[in-house]
């Protein structure tokens, strides 16, 4: 963890010792960036503040070149994809938190983070802030040493200068998560030593947001910063196209509807539903198809943050791994097909997250519903298959990211902890109707807000008809629900919106206070940091 800068340095110089098995990796990187990391991971399990340096690489001899330049960069992307060991992740416990979802699992203390979330139990000892506050500080310190040490580096001047964009934007990246989760955090711009590590204060979030927008910025005015990437051998890695779309995604929640709109039009193109000139970004035909793990990164995605199966997680080390968690996370229980029956292929899985049946009565009759819910209760009930019913069971499962027997793997580590499907951070329909709504708060061209929105429904319908609804902030709401189910999204709608205690009352929430989550009690242990006044602080 960022701030517990007792361990920090450990964190950095162990994870540089094992640079050098990336390069004997090389031939996975033309997957992704990301893929790098998950295989040097491969000979290297470990927890990464809890490991004493090995070798000789360490933070302050390393840097020495444009490979070990490149290394810096690569550790920093691998935060994107952040599993805790407690199983914790910004979507399984925003998608617990919200309307769609509870925690599930196998009893009232089976993953406790996402069980205190779901029911707004959470105190500051006791909660998913621990994990998510770590994944955030240590993307951030990363980010930090390689800006620090670049300009130092050796290395061709135009290459040097996109690891320094990528760089910026990650770090916007981490903070925007940080800021929206906890509100009152420090803002960190160069590597904390050990010296003055106990004497940092937070920042405003005015403050905070000031310098996402900066980073962002910066790496658009980059030349060497590419519009887009060559999938075959970068996907994964940031370019302008992201950018434009986290930057509009910030001014979205600063309530800044001109510039998020603008943003936004940079990546969505001059004709919703047509491809984006500038980007090539475009609606896949099939929502369903968006869940396939053939069509990672197709033209939706925006943002993907990558899973392999060529991971080593392990029951001991789950932040080892680079496959996906939640596949198995959220699969039904000892599911079984009975003899001579045909059905879905899920794996058995733990039983996380089932979908209320507020979500169901909301969206059955929507054509996306099949391609987002898995409905083991009909199957159940039509003798096709049986499962264990699970902690908070409603016969209804994530169907998006249902693992499958299909994409099980007998290579690498524990096989069920190596699911290699991808998660969208930003998907092209997100920023549609982000867009959107940035036109309808904000007062522009209401033409276009429909546009595109229909050109989201006309997707989800594919019967070559029209399906526009009114532009309306309402419409919004229901539109982002039913599209972007379990993505994550949800919860941090909702605050955003300002209509969480209304709509989550039900499950617990407080309004005034379960916006954000409490700074985690070990970062208040001597040093300068204050509790959020929403949690019974003084900041």
């Amino acid at each position: 963890m960022i701030l517990q800068t007792r361990n920090i340095e450990k964190d950095h110089d162990s994870f540089i010792t094992d640079y050098k098995q990336i390069l004997l990796m090389k031939k996975y990187i033309k997957y992704t960036v990301l893929f790098a990391v998950a295989l040097m991971l491969l000979n290297s399990c470990k927890k990464f503040v809890e490991v004493e340096p090995r070798g000789a690489f360490t933070e302050t001899g390393y840097y020495r070149d444009a490979t070990e330049a490149f290394n810096g960069l690569v550790a920093t992307y691998d935060i994107l994809g952040y599993q805790a060991n407690n199983f914790v992740t910004k979507v399984d416990v925003s998608d617990a938190a919200s309307d769609d979802n509870v925690a599930g699992g196998g009893g009232p203390n089976d993953v406790t983070p996402m069980q205190v979330m779901s029911n707004y139990t959470l105190t500051p000892a006791l909660g998913p802030q621990d994990s998510l506050w770590a994944a955030g500080y240590q993307g951030v310190y990363r980010a930090n040493i390689l800006l620090a040490k670049l300009p130092a580096v050796p290395m061709d001047a135009s290459l040097k200068a996109r690891y320094t964009a990528e760089a910026k934007a990650l770090r916007a990246y981490f903070y925007f998560d940080l800021v929206r989760l906890f509100k009152n955090i420090p803002l960190i711009t160069e590597p904390v030593t050990v010296d003055n590590a106990y004497d940092i204060v937070q920042a405003t979030p005015l403050a905070v947001y000031a310098q996402i927008e900066s980073d962002l910025k910066a790496a658009l005015a980059e030349t060497n910063f590419p519009a887009s990437v060559p999938v075959a051998t970068e996907a994964g890695r940031l370019n302008k196209g992201i950018v434009h779309a986290l930057l509009g995604k910030v001014y979205l929640y600063e309530k800044k509807y001109t510039e998020a709109a603008a943003e936004f039009k940079e990546v969505n193109g001059a004709t919703p539903g047509q491809p984006s000139a500038t980007y090539g970004y475009n609606l896949v035909a099939s929502y369903a198809s968006l869940w396939k793990n053939a069509n990672k990164f197709n033209s939706e995605a925006i943002l993907e943050i990558t899973h392999t199966s060529k991971s080593n997680a392990t029951w001991s080390c789950l932040t080892c791994g680079e496959g996906n968690i939640l596949n198995i996370m959220v699969g039904p229980r000892n599911y079984n097909i009975l003899a001579g029956k045909t059905a879905p292929d899920y794996i058995s899985g733990y039983s996380f997250l089932p979908v209320t049946k507020n979500f169901v009565d909301f969206s059955h009759n929507d054509p996306r519903f099949r391609a987002s819910v898995a409905n083991l209760d009909s199957l159940e009930k039509n003798g096709i298959v049986t499962y264990e019913k699970g902690y908070m069971n409603t016969g209804y499962f994530i169907e998006k990211f249902a693992g499958r027997q299909s994409d099980k793997t007998t290579g690498g580590g524990e096989p069920v902890l190596n699911y290699p499907q991808d998660m969208y951070e930003i998907r092209l329909a997100d920023t549609y109707l982000m867009e959107a709504e940035a036109i309808i708060v904000g007062g522009g061209d209401i033409s276009r807000a429909t546009a595109l929105i229909t050109a989201v429904r006309n997707r989800a319908y594919a019967d070559g008809l029209q399906h526009p609804v009114a532009p309306t902030l309402q419409n919004i709401i229901a539109e982002r629900r039913l599209e972007l189910a379990f993505e994550g999204h949800r919860w941090f709608d909702l605050v955003r919106w300002g209509i969480a205690g209304q709509v989550l009352g039900s499950k617990g929430f407080v309004t005034g206070k379960h916006e954000i989550l409490p700074v985690p009690l070990q970062e208040l242990d001597n040093t300068k940091l204050k509790q959020s006044r929403e949690w019974g602080g003084s900041l």
